[in-house]
């Protein structure tokens, strides 16, 4: 069994309602479910630090499949095991390796769009909004190629089926939750979408998890990434 608070090692939990905590790292105050069983909090961008990594990783990366792209992000040495930096990662993998399989972007720009967005989707999003922040990644993902805007009609309507894509298949997996295993299936919807809806095709490799090991509530064989 590995540890998961960053400053203490212990276990999170998760508690019924918001109470007012104070990060340990930047010392901000705010209200939060999530907090290690000895009480120690980190906000979400104190957890997210190191994510300039990612996008230093995209500019130079020349490979279509978001898998692959996936894979060399999370290993990273910022990354955590689970963490919102995943609701980042999912679209920025997307966008690179759309723009590397022939999609018209600046990437650059959608990039810091993709980081803007992404980083307001907070960790536990998955059980407190019944929304899971890799599925909503690749919604603003499609949402950002295509320019929509609440007020659009096709790119509206685009942006949400693909949100309601990756977050059907997630759930038909079950939790609890892994950002790992969220994250592939929302990328591998999104491949499948933008290949249907775009004409665009990306490379679908083969998702195979190497960091079973590193989650104390992992599924085991019932995961569809556990070869």
């Amino acid at each position: 069994m590995k540890d998961e608070c960053i400053i203490c090692k212990a276990p999170l939990e998760y508690l019924e309602q918001d109470i007012p905590m104070e990060c340990e790292i930047c010392h901000k105050k705010e209200n939060s479910k999530t907090r290690c069983v000895n009480g120690h909090y980190v906000c979400n961008e104190c957890h997210m630090q190191g994510m300039d990594s990612i996008f230093a990783l995209c500019m130079e990366e020349n490979s279509k499949s978001p898998i692959n792209i996936l894979e060399k992000m999370m290993s990273l040495p910022f990354c955590h095991m689970h963490g919102p930096e995943h609701h980042v990662m999912v679209g920025a993998a997307l966008l690179t390796a759309y723009k590397n399989s022939g999609g018209e972007i600046d990437l650059k720009k959608v990039l810091s769009e993709m980081r803007s967005r992404g980083m307001s989707v907070p960790g536990g999003a998955c059980g407190f909004w019944g929304a899971c922040g890799a599925g909503i990644s690749a919604g603003m993902f499609v949402s950002i190629i295509t320019g929509a805007t609440p007020l659009a009609k096709e790119s509206w309507g685009l942006s949400n089926l693909m949100t309601a894509k990756a977050l059907n298949a997630i759930g038909e997996i079950g939790g609890p939750r892994c950002c790992k295993r969220d994250s592939y299936t929302a990328i591998l919807a999104a491949i499948d979408f933008v290949k249907e809806h775009f004409g665009v095709e990306m490379e679908k490799t083969e998702a195979v998890c190497t960091r079973s090991g590193m989650n104390n509530q992992c599924l085991g064989k019932i995961c569809p990434y556990n070869k």
